[in-house]
């Protein structure tokens, strides 16, 4: 009861305040708004990029490794000299995988270039292409608005047939169904048989309402492949770890390419946990920055709220003699004014977090949903809280030592 009843009169005491002197107290706690404002929308921000950009990395598949001759790791000591030497993978590569991988369960190979497309006499420019094997679709799946996917003897004979994105097929036709018409590809012409999900754009700008796929049989027959990008997708079979998968294909990939047992690997598995590890990175030094700018707002409202409450201490001097000689501890003062300083500073981060909920409904047009969580929401109140104990507790240890009679004599 004593201890509701501390409550009680201190959050009293702490609205008195705001209500009796607005234009300084607004004043004072502004700078606990603009510090709670600061570090959480930063954190609100990067939170949700971070979820924009992991949502966009798990589209790749944590359990699909990619075969390149480049790898993922970045750095200043980036030997690219020594990468740029090796053979991109190639579709014997893939072959000996499919032949010899016990904990694979599908493995692809593809290529990116940019084309322009043409459908009479509308056109599209660097538009993606896509040269992709047949079990492409079974490690990295997409879904099919109409038609249909490649079938074996397509993809195995190289037919001239295409699958466009949802983009691709509006600007070309138009309304129309594209199915069954034909497409100029690298001059040549292909029949479209499927149209992919309208999907959008992700955090990197990519999309697949902008490819155009074709079996890798045929496009190979326009373009030199050895000399484009190459990637072999391997997804793991359930319960195999990266790790086992990623050791089986070393083994095989050295056999095929007949390395020697001391000779380095001339090629490079990567996985999508690496790409996670690097925003990780980045996404704390971001946070760092994110409380050493709300910091300095933080500590000029921690001055502000200590301000507040000593020239609180010295209006209340008499009235904290009274309390005193009626009886109250000098424990139940120090409470009173150190749980008054606590709710001012409450009050100052509530509208700062008011202020970032607003703007989070407002932002549609942002590049990625913004999402308020309940754990920044907890930081930022467990923040307030820290801010107004410790600019509070000098004042209130100072209101708790007054001398009884000499605060009752006080006229102030």
């Amino acid at each position: 009861m004593l201890f509701l009843k501390l409550v009680r009169e201190s959050f009293i005491f702490a609205f008195q305040s705001i209500i009796v002197n607005k234009v300084r107290t607004i004043l004072s706690l502004l700078g606990i708004t603009i510090g709670i404002f600061s570090v959480i929308s930063v954190l609100t921000i990067f939170d949700s990029m971070e979820s924009a950009i992991r949502d966009s990395i798990e589209q790749l598949g944590d359990n699909v490794l990619f075969i390149q001759k480049w790898p993922w790791e970045g750095g200043n000591n980036y030997p690219w000299w020594k990468y740029w030497k090796r053979p991109e993978p190639k579709l014997n590569d893939l072959k000996e995988i499919q032949q010899r991988s016990t904990a694979s369960e599908a493995s692809a190979f593809m290529f990116e270039v940019q084309r322009t497309i043409k459908y009479r006499n509308n056109s599209i420019e660097d538009v993606s292409v896509l040269g992709i094997s047949h079990d492409f679709d079974r490690v990295l799946s997409f879904n099919l608005e109409e038609g249909r996917y490649f079938t074996p003897l397509e993809s195995q004979s190289g037919k001239n047939v295409a699958i466009i994105g949802n983009e691709i097929a509006s600007n070309l036709f138009s309304g129309v169904s594209p199915i069954g018409k034909k497409i100029k590809v690298f001059g040549s012409k292909v029949e479209v048989i499927g149209v992919t999900e309208k999907e959008g754009e992700d955090l990197f700008g990519s999309s697949s309402d902008n490819q155009v796929i074709l079996p890798v049989n045929y496009a190979r027959n326009h373009i030199d492949i050895q000399n484009v990008g190459t990637t072999i997708l391997v997804k793991a079979k359930q319960y195999v770890s990266n790790e086992e998968l990623k050791d089986e294909l070393v083994g095989i990939l050295r056999s095929v390419r007949k390395l020697k047992p001391k000779a380095e690997d001339d090629f490079a598995i990567n996985e999508t946990s690496i790409i996670a590890q690097e925003f990780d990175a980045f996404f704390g030094v971001i946070g760092i920055v994110g409380w050493i700018v709300g910091g300095f707002s933080l500590l000029v409202g921690g001055f502000g709220i200590a301000n507040i409450m000593f020239v609180s201490v010295r209006e209340r001097t008499s009235q904290i003699g009274i309390q005193m000689s009626l009886g109250a501890k000098k424990f139940f003062i120090l409470f009173q004014f150190l749980f008054e300083a606590v709710f001012l500073s409450l009050f100052g981060g509530f509208f700062g977090l008011l202020i970032i909920y607003i703007l989070v409904l407002l932002s549609k047009n942002f590049p990625f949903s913004l999402h308020l969580t309940m754990v920044n929401i907890v930081i930022g109140i467990s923040v307030s809280v820290g801010i107004g104990l410790i600019a509070g507790i000098v004042p209130s240890y100072i209101a708790s030592r007054l001398d009884p009679v000499e605060a009752m004599r006080s006229t102030f």
